[in-house]
């Protein structure tokens, strides 16, 4: 087989295997440097211009997981993973487009004059768009992150399952997010006490349309 086909095979089988877990051996143990690493990874996601507006709120302190369990319905992952990923859109992340151009230039991926126009024009774009327009950017860039952390956990050997059943204004006010940060998902990791059950899925030809929607 070749380097290609098994490359292949390795990430589809990350595909097939993701579960939605929702029971977590509380013993285990992901260090910061690991959960640095996948984030890492995550944050290799596309974007809206680049402009990355995903952030990421790792809880791994006992307390706060216990803080947190009754603002998402007392639901136990939350305190048996090994930590809960809050995913954050950032609607005020555009102001770092300073940091994202940069690094472009001295990575040599844009010539330093094609950059700072880039730059310029996003952040005059951003900075006028309405209040609801921007944070719709920043929730599908948060996903996307979102979809691309559950995969490289999948693929270290590791469980999530993405949780919107929380109260999103008294995570906000617990986590002192303000309005900047809107809470997307919380996405609880770790090691499955309990696999997750398979679900079934409807055909394509289901959900696929053909040039036009009928």
């Amino acid at each position: 087989m070749s380097t290609t086909a098994t490359q292949e095979q390795a990430f589809l089988e990350v595909i097939q295997s993701r579960r939605s877990v929702r029971q977590y051996d509380p013993h285990t143990v992901i260090s910061r440097e690991e959960l640095k690493e996948m984030l890492t990874l995550a944050a290799k996601a596309p974007s809206s211009a680049n402009m990355q507006l995903w952030r990421f709120l790792v809880i791994d302190s006992p307390e706060l997981k216990e803080k947190l369990l009754p603002i998402a319905n007392s639901q136990q992952q939350v305190v048996e993973a090994s930590a809960i990923i809050a995913i954050l859109g950032d609607v005020e992340g555009y102001r770092k487009a300073d940091r994202v151009f940069g690094q472009a230039i001295e990575a040599g991926y844009m010539p330093e004059d094609v950059a700072n126009s880039f730059k310029e024009r996003y952040v005059s774009l951003y900075s006028s768009l309405p209040s609801d327009r921007i944070r719709e950017v920043a929730v599908i860039d948060a996903s996307l992150a979102a979809m691309q952390l559950m995969l490289v956990a999948r693929a270290k050997g590791y469980d999530t399952v993405p949780m919107g059943g929380f109260d999103r204004e008294k995570f906000k006010e617990a986590f002192n997010l303000g309005e900047r940060y809107v809470p997307v998902m919380l996405l609880p990791i770790g090691k499955a006490a309990k696999p997750g059950h398979p679900t079934a899925r409807l055909p394509i030809e289901d959900v696929t349309f053909w040039n036009e929607v009928k």
